[in-house]
């Protein structure tokens, strides 16, 4: 008997997306047993079975935070096996996507984060002043290290969680992943991304505000923490200057842009305020 491939699957209120998910990854050409964690949705399909397993929070915890229960579950079980697959409640990994990654990081020993390609051409970079950023790939195939995974789809291994840790759950959503891999990266583990391990995920269920908010607050978190107060204060002066200029240069601005949002980043980051957004950013576009 082959044995299961533990995935995990964060979810919040979208059912018809989440029952999408899990019949991709039952199409795998390799068995899987999965574990899906609820964050608090008002309708959760009736998807629990032999090889299902739900996990209700009772409350939206967060991506990190719900995908931490799923790791604990998976950490505290030394049959799992070596590695567990993350993804969110909209992943569809093609049949072939999981198989594919496992047979190239069998070559990659030191591998401690592993991410499927979404097909976009770029590689995840961590840089020191603005964070996670996307850069032209230069590989082709196979395996390509990478700054941090992204979280479409995203394999750790039990020996790097063991050392490391899980999640920072002050990160909410956004960039926990960019902070669990420089982490990996102090101990000595690598990153990188399959080339052809292939995984579509076009939806974006977070308000604008939201997304614009937690992006900005993390990064300055993860800049502080992983390059510096010099280098987090200059992220923070690009910050100001951007809300400046993208105030009066509609083309400057980014695809979340939101100004209120950004404004309550930048105080929440100095007042050391983490964790879920205000809840009167939810309701923002």
């Amino acid at each position: 008997m082959v044995q299961p491939l533990s995935v995990v699957i964060v979810h919040r209120n979208q059912p018809e997306r989440l029952v999408d998910t899990v019949d991709a990854f039952r199409a795998q050409d390799l068995p899987v047993a999965i574990t899906i964690v609820d964050n608090g949705s008002t309708v959760v399909p009736p998807v629990e079975a032999a090889d299902v397993a739900v996990v209700l929070t009772g409350g939206n915890l967060g991506f990190g935070p719900g995908a931490n229960i799923g790791y604990r579950k998976f950490l505290a079980d030394p049959d799992a096996g070596e590695w567990v697959v993350l993804a969110p409640h909209d992943a569809l990994p093609e049949p072939t996507c999981l198989s594919h990654m496992l047979r190239v990081l069998a070559d990659q020993p030191r591998a401690g984060l592993a991410c499927a390609d979404v097909g976009d051409g770029t590689t995840p970079v961590v840089d020191p002043y603005f964070g996670g950023i996307l850069v032209p790939a230069s590989v082709d195939a196979g395996w390509e290290k990478v700054g941090h995974p992204h979280g479409t789809l995203m394999l750790a291994r039990r020996a790097c969680l063991d050392e490391i840790g899980i999640f920072d759950e002050r990160y909410f959503a956004y960039c926990e992943e960019a902070d669990l891999a420089l982490r990996a990266r102090d101990a000595g583990w690598e990153s990188g991304l399959v080339r052809g391990a292939m995984v579509k995920n076009a939806y974006v269920g977070s308000t604008a505000a939201v997304i614009d908010y937690l992006q900005l607050r993390n990064t300055l978190l993860m800049v502080r923490e992983h390059s510096g107060r010099y280098h987090v204060f200059i992220r923070f002066c690009i910050a100001l200057l951007d809300l400046a200029t993208g105030a009066v240069l509609p083309a400057r601005r980014g695809p979340y842009w939101n100004v209120r949002a950004r404004l309550r980043a930048l105080a929440d980051f100095l007042r050391g305020r983490y964790g879920p957004p205000p809840p009167d950013l939810l309701a923002q576009r």
